[in-house]
């Protein structure tokens, strides 16, 4: 049974915990509205509630400009990081320049919620002790429930989120690549645990990586939330993962970089980019290098200090780039 809930939401402030620090959720003591989180311009996110797998779940969905679209419109998943929320994704982490870069792109932006706070992206790790759950078949099942309800282009349905989210979204390109044309992951590369998987079909990739993210190493290796905490899963490096879909799409064997501009010298990094092009069915492969950058989403808010997750870059708008390349793939 599948009901659709329209109502305003709020929530309370959160402690911080040092789980938040692989993933982002907690807005502490000035946690805005849901109606505050979904844009500058107070557009409300609408809560949908479907039942998965004899479980309630929950996404907010978001009209851009808060108008119910006359055609059909691209569709994307933003999936928050592990002890994130979906409804100060937008606030928190990109200081609301997702939603301004929708209202100017006109895409349906679906933000659904993990169980405990969690994506199951396909590391054991995180589950230790804890049972799992079928979040590909849940968020598979989100897409349907929108397509029947709003105005949806099927065939340009993306999906991007941050660290825990960037992860599944990884997944989701593995498993779901018949439905998705494109995935972003922000902080994130492929684990070591779905490297070996194969989409089904070919797939437009881009990774915005800092290559001094303390959490989610930038050549690969271990996931920790401290130096001495436990491992959360391994992951492959930033090439390493841009190159695995590269070979995947037929894409040419070397990247062709570009160094952009360094708009903001104070911010301590420079953006490169990394384009293997010439690939099957017209789909790109990008790695957006941000030197200097942390566990930050480029051009959001610096949601804890530098010492913990790193720099946010201001030299380039993530929320834009991501945007715009959504908008260049199609299935």
């Amino acid at each position: 049974m599948i009901r659709l809930l329209v109502q305003k939401i709020t929530f309370a402030g959160c402690a911080l915990s040092i789980a938040v620090l692989l993933l982002m959720g907690c807005a502490g003591k000035n946690a805005q509205s849901n109606e505050h989180a979904g844009s500058s311009a107070n557009i409300p996110l609408l809560p949908h509630t479907i039942e998965h797998d004899g479980n309630q779940r929950q996404y907010l969905l978001r009209l851009p400009s808060g108008e119910l679209p006359a055609k059909p419109i691209p569709l994307v998943l933003v999936l928050h990081g592990g002890g994130g929320r979906p409804d100060n994704f937008d606030y928190l982490m990109t200081n609301h320049t997702l939603s301004k870069a929708d209202d100017s792109r006109s895409m349906m932006l679906v933000f659904p919620t993990g169980i405990n706070k969690q994506w199951n992206d396909g590391r054991s790790e995180i589950f230790k002790g804890k049972p799992s759950y079928d979040d590909v078949g849940f968020i598979d099942a989100v897409i349907s429930d929108v397509v029947s309800q709003y105005p949806i282009d099927e065939s340009r349905i993306y999906a991007t989120g941050i660290s825990n989210g960037g992860h599944m979204s990884f997944r989701l390109g593995m498993e779901l690549a018949t439905t998705i044309a494109a995935i972003a992951p922000v902080t994130a590369q492929v684990s070591k645990s779905i490297s070996k998987q194969i989409p089904a079909k070919t797939l437009g990739v881009m990774l915005v990586n800092g290559t001094e993210d303390p959490l989610v190493p930038y050549d690969g290796g271990l996931i920790k939330l401290s130096k001495i905490g436990r491992s959360r899963g391994e992951v492959l490096s930033s090439e390493q993962s841009a190159v695995l879909f590269s070979q995947h799409n037929g894409c040419n064997e070397s990247a062709a970089t570009i160094t952009l501009p360094d708009s903001n010298r104070s911010d301590g990094t420079l953006v490169r980019v990394h384009s293997y092009d010439n690939c099957n069915d017209q789909v790109t492969v990008k790695l957006v290098e941000v030197v200097g950058g942390g566990h930050t989403w480029p051009g959001g808010r610096q949601y804890l200090g530098k010492r913990r997750i790193g720099r946010v870059s201001k030299d380039i708008n993530a929320s834009e780039l991501i945007l715009d390349f959504f908008l260049s793939q199609t299935r």
